[in-house]
């Protein structure tokens, strides 16, 4: 008897580990799930860029501005990343602006520094940091 007992729970535990464990998991559902995702962010590279950095005079006069470009898409890389640099003085005016574009791929994840010193007007006090287009990456 106790060998008939050892039989049947040595067989149910063969059938309940021999099932899949990943029941739920569709492969045709995670390939559009990924190929709809890759769209959004091949569309709105905006949306996945982040830019941040501080600025400093320099002893020639320059405003220096050191910051970081941060991608935060999953599955997409951008290139040719253009920055927009708005300078303001102690009272809140725009006082000039600045464009630079930086032709470094930025992997998914990851981020590149740059810096980058322009003459600006005395009194400068702060800049403020956007990304204004990329392109996204053929893979």
């Amino acid at each position: 008897m106790k060998q008939f007992i050892a039989l049947i729970v040595t067989v149910l535990m063969l059938v309940s580990c021999g099932e899949s464990s990943d029941k739920g998991f569709d492969e045709n559902n995670y390939q559009t799930a990924k190929e709809s995702l890759a769209d959004k962010e091949r569309k709105s590279p905006v949306t996945f860029l982040e830019v941040g950095g501080n600025d400093k005079r320099n002893w020639l006069g320059q405003t220096v501005v050191k910051g970081t470009i941060h991608n935060k898409a999953t599955i997409v890389s951008y290139r040719d990343i253009r920055v927009k640099m708005l300078f303001y003085n102690k009272d809140g005016k725009l006082v000039t602006n600045h464009e630079d574009v930086y032709t470094e791929t930025i992997a998914p994840g990851g981020s590149m520094k740059f810096k980058a010193r322009y003459g600006t007007p005395r009194g400068t006090d702060s800049v403020a940091l956007s990304i204004m287009s990329a392109a996204a990456v053929a893979e």
